[in-house]
């Protein structure tokens, strides 16, 4: 960005150079990528509002749907990513170094909001019953559908491959997922977070599975996304990405401090019910912002389960895909 300087010409000679104050240098800007949710806008809404400031910089953060993340993350676009907790060693296969900066959605250890849904009135009401039938999901290799996959192998026995397995799995674009459950096109769906939460206002489907539990009891709860940034980006802009991390975790302390606000603003724009964001944030899922030992250990499980399941070939050490100087705490 370039700095405007104002120069006054001298009217007599000898010449004499008179200059107004330069104008504030405006500060540099961390682009910020998140997956378009209301209740990821709740946790950027202090930033956005100007409740979180800073005197180093400035964040933009735009919400964008998963293809477009997985095109951003590809290209560099943005500084700063939120990507699929799988989808750091996929892009390590293909060349594409990323780096770890926070945990961005970590489970809940009430284990809600990863439940298999019917349609009321439904003859199927055990798990052990999808062999056979159809089960719809947002997103078929997605990480959030990956753990609900792993859940229904350990509890029920299932063979959850894609290819081949016990279970007809169909990938449906998320706002359809309700209108095949109602129409019988899926016998099951894994619902996104603000369909469950409608379901759960009007009795319309049912939760005949909390696979979050299963996971919760056999891994403890479990990351499913990340924010990352880049290396050549992190080694020349640090103190910049140091603020960021700093101002994100800031911004959901303060949406957590002060729910009325932000909660309250948030269901008005999105036209949801203000009970849905202490839902999402106490029964399902948390924001940490940070990344220490517990979230590191969480990413390597997830790691792992998507080597057995057949979502990545090589494992490597969460370490060595984490930013040396994120925020631990």
């Amino acid at each position: 960005m370039t700095t405007r300087r104002h120069f006054l010409a001298a009217t007599a000679a000898p010449a004499v150079l008179s200059a107004t104050p330069l104008r504030a240098q405006a500060k540099p800007k961390v682009t910020y990528a998140y997956l378009l949710d209301p209740a990821y806008d709740a946790v950027v809404w202090a930033i956005r509002n100007g409740k979180v400031r800073s005197d180093l910089i400035d964040v933009e953060a735009t919400g964008m749907l998963i293809p477009q993340l997985l095109q951003a993350t590809s290209t560099k676009q943005f500084d700063v990513v939120m990507t699929a907790v799988i989808g750091v060693p996929a892009a390590a296969a293909r060349g594409l170094e990323l780096r770890i900066l926070s945990a961005a959605l970590h489970a809940s250890p009430v284990g809600e909001g990863g439940g298999v849904w019917v349609k009321k009135g439904s003859p199927l009401t055990d798990p052990a019953a999808l062999k056979g039938r159809t089960l719809a999901s947002y997103g078929l290799r997605s990480t959030g559908y990956m753990f609900v996959r792993e859940a229904l192998r350990l509890k029920f026995g299932l063979n959850m491959a894609l290819e081949g397995g016990d279970v007809r799995q169909v990938e449906v674009q998320a706002p359809n997922l309700p209108a095949a459950l109602a129409t019988g096109q899926a016998d099951a769906a894994s619902l996104i977070h603000s369909q469950a939460w409608r379901a759960m206002q009007t009795g319309e489907f049912v939760n005949i599975c909390e696979t979050n539990v299963i996971l919760n009891e056999r891994y403890g709860p479990l990351v499913s996304a990340v924010n990352v940034s880049y290396p050549d980006k992190l080694a020349a802009r640090a103190e910049q990405f140091n603020e960021f991390n700093r101002m994100l975790k800031a911004s959901i302390t303060y949406a957590l401090a002060n729910r009325d606000e932000v909660f309250g603003a948030i269901a008005k724009q999105a036209n949801i019910d203000r009970g849905f964001f202490d839902w999402w944030f106490d029964r399902t899922t948390r924001v940490p912002a940070v990344f220490g030992s517990e979230h590191s250990k969480a990413v390597q499980t997830a790691w792992n389960i998507g080597r057995d399941i057949g979502m990545v070939a090589k494992v490597p050490d969460v370490n060595a895909y984490t930013w040396d100087k994120t925020l631990r705490s």
